[in-house]
């Protein structure tokens, strides 16, 4: 029962996590039709696609994990009573796989915070600049949050061991 509570916590955490996702697009939609509505300046206006686009994009990835993850939490449950064992095995492979991906994701996040600061220090054009400081925007909450869902995972994998005696 300590395996099932675990992995339900995990995925609780997981669903309060992507929320941010969700309001940072929020932010970022609301700065693009800002930039729309009282944009001025060249600069100004350059902002409202690549913010709009940053949005889209944490929307996309806020609500896909929020379902995602919200669906476990029962599946969970049901996974649990089946097979414990099963069930087990089957939440360290993913941990394990999930740790793996966040070490590629915490490798090239920060590859591409360095290429749009070069991009706003090489192209001096108002659209370029904005897509590099928008995109270096976008990266750090994408940091900010998966930093934090890494630490969770991390805690949960060691968990995992733990339970099963490993």
């Amino acid at each position: 029962m300590e395996l099932l509570k675990a992995s339900q916590e995990w995925a609780r955490a997981e669903v309060f996590s992507t929320r941010f996702f969700i309001i940072f697009a929020v932010l970022f939609l609301a700065a693009s039709a800002g930039f729309w509505q009282l944009g001025k300046t060249e600069l100004a206006r350059a902002y409202i696609i690549p913010m709009l686009v940053a949005g889209v994009l944490l929307m996309t990835i806020g609500l896909g994990l929020f379902f995602t993850n919200k669906a476990r939490i029962t599946q969970f449950e049901k996974a649990y009573h089946q097979d414990i064992s099963a069930f087990a095995a089957s939440e360290v492979a993913r941990a394990e796989s999930t740790l793996k991906e966040y070490t590629v994701v915490l490798k090239v996040v920060p590859m591409i915070i360095v290429v749009a600061a070069l991009l706003i220090i090489f192209i001096n054009t108002p659209t370029w600049r904005a897509i590099g400081i928008t995109t270096i925007a976008m990266m750090v909450v994408i940091l900010l949050v998966d930093g934090t869902a890494h630490a969770r995972i991390e805690a949960y994998y060691e968990q995992l061991l733990s339970i099963q005696g490993v």
